[in-house]
């Protein structure tokens, strides 16, 4: 029996969805600057070995990184309504260029559920209507 992870195709998926979100972070103008441009490739390596590691896969993130603490690990970078539907736009895209034969409508429900639940849990400048609050 196999896992959610080698359901999907293991490490070829989410090295897929992960690369692909990051080929449209480089250019964009809100998501862009909070990622080191020297350091992009690395960039795609945590965030796969996360998805992987979440989903069933190896525990490469553990191993490298140690605990996730993703609030932690975001809180130097202003995450507000417009990064985190950006992040989500982005992701959408990535999740879209799998075909749905290697992820079914469960699986990328089941995927993007996570993925909108980690995004508004890294808000961390709130705003309203638009307006940044003080």
């Amino acid at each position: 029996m196999s896992n959610f992870y080698e359901s999907v195709g293991g490490d070829a998926t989410f090295r897929t969805i992960v690369h692909e979100f990051y080929k449209q972070v480089r250019t964009d103008d809100i998501l862009g600057p909070m990622y080191p441009a020297d350091d992009m490739e690395g960039a795609e390596d945590r965030l796969r070995w996360f998805l992987a590691q979440y989903w069933g896969g190896p525990q490469e993130f553990n191993e490298k990184r140690g605990h996730p603490r993703l609030r932690m690990r975001h809180a130097r970078f202003r995450v507000d309504e417009a990064a985190r539907d950006r992040w989500l736009e982005l992701m959408g895209n990535a999740l879209a260029t799998i075909p749905r034969e290697q992820l079914p409508d469960e699986h990328r429900a089941a995927m993007w559920d996570h993925m909108e639940r980690v995004a508004h849990m890294l808000l961390n400048t709130p705003t309203h209507g638009g307006q940044q609050l003080r």
